[in-house]
């Protein structure tokens, strides 16, 4: 496959990705690392290596989209600070973590997991699993061991976090306004750390393909990020126009074939 394929290929998935995550307000890995799998598979890439390669790739396009979520947010005073300040020693250590234990898996076992946690999200969105909204006020070691566990799993299936930071916050008594502007700044120092990290345990490894440094696939980071934001925009408007449980529906049902498909693979 020649480079103009492939970008070709990942501007087209960029573009879908991102009208998808407008469509049913979710980012990062959910959507990039799956169909970033199925690009690579197109390549030609080392099965040994693709989820690797997806995982690190859609770290680091976190790092930009969620820069200017973070940004936007921050204007309007909808970040927790003292909150993000708390969580930020576990997810930094636990995005470490997640990134070490990923190196240390098989392509396969890592697709199956992978697998696994989408067929979780899938079947919280269709019975409507969330934690009741609280008022408990949590403590700074609290907040360090679930910044660890959110760092952590985050970086280990490339996603920005917000799926278990929105929840977690809500429970301590945050807005909607509040923990998703939090979600969305927290998941920049996950997707920084765990993209560079990324690039360090995959350094050389003498599998990757042309023009990925580490487990970073610049010629996919670049197209995605820069067809993924307008498309989002798109993607947004469409969803004013569906209904909001024919969304949520829509979108289990679609993480539920792709779950079902890594397990299958």
């Amino acid at each position: 496959m020649t480079i103009v394929t492939a970008l070709s290929i990942y501007l087209t998935l960029g573009a879908v990705a991102g009208t998808m995550a407008g469509v049913f307000g979710v980012g990062g890995g959910l959507i990039i690392v799956p169909v970033l799998v199925f690009a690579f598979g197109l390549q030609g890439i080392a099965p040994d290596i693709i989820m690797h390669l997806a995982i690190g790739t859609s770290l680091a396009t976190i790092v930009v989209t969620g820069s200017s979520s973070t940004l936007g947010h921050f204007r309007r005073g909808s970040i927790h600070r003292a909150w993000l300040k708390a969580l930020l020693p576990g997810l930094l250590v636990g995005a470490v973590a997640g990134v070490f234990v990923a190196d240390n898996l098989s392509g396969t076992s890592l697709g199956t997991m992978f697998g696994i946690f989408v067929l979780l999200i899938a079947t919280k969105m269709v019975f409507g699993l969330t934690p009741k909204p609280g008022s408990a006020a949590p403590g700074k070691w609290v907040m360090a061991l679930a910044g660890g566990a959110i760092g952590a799993i985050s970086a280990l299936f490339g996603i920005g976090g917000g799926a278990m930071t929105v929840p977690l916050l809500s429970r301590c008594g945050a807005s909607m306004t509040q923990a998703v502007g939090t979600a969305a700044a927290v998941g920049l120092p996950i997707a920084l750390v765990g993209a560079l990290v990324f690039i360090i345990v995959g350094w050389g490894n003498p599998l990757l393909p042309p023009w990925a440094t580490g487990f970073v696939m610049w010629p996919a980071f670049f197209s995605i990020v820069v067809t993924s934001v307008p498309f989002a925009r798109l993607g947004v408007k469409l969803a004013h126009v569906l209904p909001a449980h024919v969304l949520r529906l829509s979108f289990a049902l679609l993480l539920t074939v792709v779950g079902v498909r890594f397990l299958l693979s």
